[in-house]
């Protein structure tokens, strides 16, 4: 997972305080690329703007896959776009940049000598990821046609306050090992909000988290709320790059049913 940043030390300043992440020197070679750390293992990665490019501020996750150049071509005839890529980096790894059909950015990782995350799941650390699309017929048919996932859609039963709401789940490897979620964007989002694929970090208390986010110029958008995977609150950055923060020890409620 990384991210672009104009601003790069005020990100490493930002969730350094909201994340407790530390830093390590920036690679001249690679684009200045900066490794995050928590607890002194990998977590993330920070670097700035190519020169001549003015995208937004917006987390990136990779997909692992044993050959990018393969997933690649899954990509295409599944009906999404190859941004960028198949890409060695040095003896890293491979990495392509794509596009699902609907529009949401993700990477994918050919791992060399960075195998990804060497924290997950944790406080500091990458916990969750949902795909938010408003055409979820397409991201349900392209998911599974690119990655070895199964898919369950989740039961809302006769709760009114999901009325409306559509959640899927994507498992590797049976319904016990749940990777990605899928939710579809109703009129509560606004037009100009596109589809994206929003990541939760693992923190030790969400309402603290939210507070050192707010004091460091970020937004709460949404929570927090209590759940039965963990208080919640979706936010963005002082730079505006969207993520979430997830006390995952603090667990209110059923779990829900699948159909």
């Amino acid at each position: 997972m990384d991210a672009m940043f104009a601003d790069v030390e005020g990100a490493k300043a930002f969730y350094g305080d909201v994340l407790g992440w530390t830093f390590g020197e920036a690679a001249g070679e690679y684009g200045n690329y900066t490794q995050a750390y928590s607890d002194g293992k990998a977590v993330a990665a920070v670097v700035p703007p190519m020169p001549g490019v003015d995208a937004p501020s917006q987390w990136c996750l990779y997909f692992a896959s044993p050959d990018a150049a393969a997933t690649a071509e899954k990509i295409r005839s599944a009906g999404g776009e190859v941004a960028m890529g198949p890409m060695q980096v040095g003896g890293f790894g491979t990495m392509v940049i794509a596009k699902e059909p609907s529009g949401a950015v993700f990477g994918v990782w050919q791992p060399g000598e960075h195998k990804g995350f060497e924290k997950a799941g944790e406080a500091g650390s990458f916990a969750w990821a949902e795909v938010f699309t408003r055409d979820v017929a397409k991201v349900d048919e392209f998911l599974p046609k690119v990655f070895p996932y199964q898919a369950r859609q989740m039961d809302l039963g006769d709760d009114p306050e999901a009325a409306g709401m559509d959640y899927k789940v994507f498992s590797l490897g049976g319904a016990e090992n749940p990777v990605l979620g899928r939710m579809n964007m109703g009129d509560e989002f606004p037009p100009e909000v596109p589809p994206h694929i929003q990541v939760f970090f693992g923190v030790p208390d969400c309402d603290e988290a939210v507070q050192k986010a707010q004091a460091r110029g970020g937004r709460l958008h949404f929570g927090p709320m209590d759940s039965p995977f963990g208080r919640f609150a979706a936010l963005t950055d002082q730079q505006g790059a969207a993520f979430a923060a997830i006390d995952m020890s603090t667990r209110v409620g059923e779990m829900p049913k699948f159909a």
